[in-house]
């Protein structure tokens, strides 16, 4: 009987989060209820690596956007249980980024810096210089070295690039800017698609070294999806004077194109973009990302919204029919990893806090859409 409940509780949910007219007030709710069940069911004492980092990115998303003060101070007690750093070797003659590495050395590796989002973000909801030495320490320093090849990864460019335009916005050095374009030209030299204006995970999975399981260019969706929300949250801060800005402009439109062209008729993106098969079935991640990185560009002007409403329609419904559940879990998120895994298993009881992050994310950018 408890079985069968179930299975009608959730059969009403899908059929009803179809069948409605979304309003303000009903994403708002949504994003209330995949919030907390998070944050009931997860303690915020955890390190600040990337993975609890990217999901404080979202939940700052939702604070700015509905005042919780539950939801900001979950955050801030993961900022004060990390003491407001990322790694935290002090001599800076040992600080490390080229290689994967978790670390205290590792200072340099956009995996630790992530988190100086979010203490950006608390910073200027309540100043406290305390919040974000760490962040001027470390980032000052990327910025004054010669080096340019600290982003060898995709997900970097979400990790680290909007990290740099908050600095911007937190100093008004221009420098910051300067560095994140030499950085992303770097990044581009190595995995950049000039055909499709798509991104390789990194230099390892560049075509043809390595292919898809049917021969194609392979394309991890999270990897695109960590590139197109950074360039949107880059292109929120930037000023728009900036003498590079364009280049980030027609990077962002190109990509977001070339994402919508990838996405499956029941609106969610497979782990391997343009080859479905190579590991099929519905992803939450990549497509969170993608649906909040395409909604900010109708949102801002960016993209037509004629263009772009069949993917937004439809990512929309894959994220409330299937990827989030009735009491607010949020399942289909690909484990952590580096590319799409054929045969490995993505059910709706696949959680990560990163896919919870990215799920805020669009449905906060969903929220002003519903406006328009």
């Amino acid at each position: 009987m408890q079985k069968l409940f179930v299975v009608i509780s959730c059969l009403t949910f899908c059929l009803a989060s179809h069948a409605k007219r979304w309003k303000e007030a009903d994403v708002v709710s949504l994003i209330n209820r995949v919030n907390t069940y998070w944050q009931t069911n997860n303690k915020p004492e955890v390190r600040a690596f990337w993975d609890n980092a990217a999901y404080h990115t979202g939940n700052m998303e939702v604070y700015l956007l509905t005042k919780n003060e539950t939801f900001r101070q979950y955050s801030e007690r993961w900022a004060e249980h990390n003491n407001w750093q990322g790694a935290t070797e002090t001599d800076p003659q040992k600080w490390r980024y080229q290689n994967y590495g978790e670390g205290m050395q590792h200072v340099l590796f956009g995996d630790w810096q992530i988190c100086f989002q979010t203490y950006i973000d608390l910073y200027n909801i309540a100043p406290d210089e305390r919040k974000i030495a760490r962040a001027k320490e470390v980032m000052q320093y990327e910025v004054a070295s010669a080096a340019t090849d600290y982003w060898w990864w995709a997900d970097a460019l979400y990790m680290v690039m909007p990290v740099m335009t908050k600095m911007y916005k937190l100093t008004g050095d221009e420098a910051y800017l300067d560095k994140l374009y030499a950085n992303l030209l770097y990044c581009d030299s190595i995995m950049y698609d000039t055909e499709t204006g798509l991104y390789y995970r990194d230099g390892k999975y560049v075509y043809p070294k390595h292919k898809s399981t049917n021969g194609l260019k392979d394309f991890w969706a999270r990897g695109d999806g960590w590139v197109l929300a950074g360039l949107a949250k880059v292109l929120a801060d930037m000023p728009q004077n900036y003498k590079h800005r364009q280049f980030f402009v027609d990077k962002y439109v190109r990509l977001a194109r070339a994402v919508a062209r990838a996405q499956q008729k029941e609106g969610y993106w497979t782990r391997s973009m343009i080859d479905p098969q190579h590991a099929p079935g519905p992803e939450t991640s990549g497509t969170a990302f993608f649906t909040y990185g395409i909604l900010w560009g109708v949102n801002n002007g960016y993209l037509s919204e004629k263009e772009f409403r069949t993917t937004i329609k439809r990512a929309w419904k894959y994220l409330t029919t299937t990827a989030i559940q009735p009491d607010g879990k949020v399942g289909y998120v690909q484990p952590i990893g580096e590319r799409a895994i054929p045969g490995q298993t993505v059910d709706a009881n696949s959680q990560a806090n990163f896919g919870v992050g990215a799920v805020l994310l669009a449905a906060c950018e969903y929220v002003r859409y519903t406006k328009r």
